[in-house]
């Protein structure tokens, strides 16, 4: 079975336009800013799925652009003005930053109800500790809203992650077991990695190497949610996992491109009306 990203993504959109509409009834409009350095390739891409969605939902947004060589004070003031703006309910700002800023300095400069894609330690701390309302990662909640369309029940299944980052491999490590699934987290160089998923009911696969996940590597009734997003020998795009090798054997598995991918700015756009609600809580 492929897990397509794409009802899912029309499923998440449907139900935030729901709300949006809601929220209009009320005189207030969802709006998110987007913060990009420069003008990286995939940060252009990223911004214009984000484009589309959001236009095809019909929630506000706007593109604040700011010089790739800006100083640290730059970057500062423009995160800071969107935090002070009543009508921007969600920032997400694009990773990574160039050298000479301070990831770590910034990562808490985001108001926490406007953070929706949980970059700062105070959305981190609550998902770790379970808190509902925290935010979580748009990424990591995409491999959790495919599950869950999917119907595919987590409680008691063994779940094997590859891949360690505060953006997927951590956060979705611990929304799997907050669903009561036995998580073990692999990266690049766990010992028997083979062994490990080999025994897995379903495997998250975020490690970002190019179909590192081989035929010999997984087993038939399996569930694979694919998130890796590399280039294969021939310039086409491909996951972790080597699709072709793997999908005639496992029971599902998501499509790179097609998959996760599909869902994660559906997941923005739920975060950002979810942040209108927040920020408006006195009005509504």
């Amino acid at each position: 079975m492929i897990l397509s990203g794409k009802p899912v993504a029309e499923h998440i959109t449907a139900k935030a336009s729901e709300r949006i509409e809601e929220l209009k009834a009320k005189g207030i409009m969802p709006k998110l800013a987007v913060i990009r350095v420069g003008a990286r390739p995939d940060d252009l891409a990223y911004e214009r799925g984000i484009i589309k969605r959001f236009e095809m939902a019909g929630c506000d947004y706007e593109v604040f652009e700011i010089p790739e060589d800006c100083t640290q004070e730059d970057l500062d003031r423009c995160i800071d003005a969107r935090n002070a703006d009543e009508k921007v309910s969600g920032i997400l700002l694009f990773r990574p930053l160039p050298k000479h800023l301070s990831g770590n300095y910034v990562r808490d400069a985001i108001d926490s109800d406007k953070d929706i894609d949980a970059m700062g330690l105070f959305n981190q701390a609550s998902l770790f500790a379970g808190i509902s309302k925290a935010y979580a990662p748009c990424t990591a909640q995409a491999v959790m809203e495919i599950l869950h369309y999917y119907n595919i029940d987590l409680t008691g299944k063994r779940a094997v992650v590859v891949g360690r980052s505060l953006v997927i491999g951590k956060p979705v490590s611990l929304m799997l077991i907050g669903e009561n699934a036995t998580v073990t987290v692999c990266h690049t160089k766990t010992k028997d990695l083979a062994g490990e998923l080999k025994a897995a009911d379903i495997i998250v696969a975020s490690a970002g190497v190019a179909k590192m996940i081989t035929s010999d590597m997984v087993s038939p009734g399996q569930v694979i949610i694919d998130v890796g997003m590399n280039t294969d020998e021939n310039g086409n795009l491909c996951g972790d996992v080597d699709y072709e090798g793997v999908s005639g054997i496992v029971d599902s598995i998501t499509p790179v491109p097609g998959g996760v991918g599909a869902v994660t700015t559906s997941v923005l756009l739920k975060n950002t009306v979810e942040g209108a609600f927040r920020i408006n809580h006195d009005k509504l």
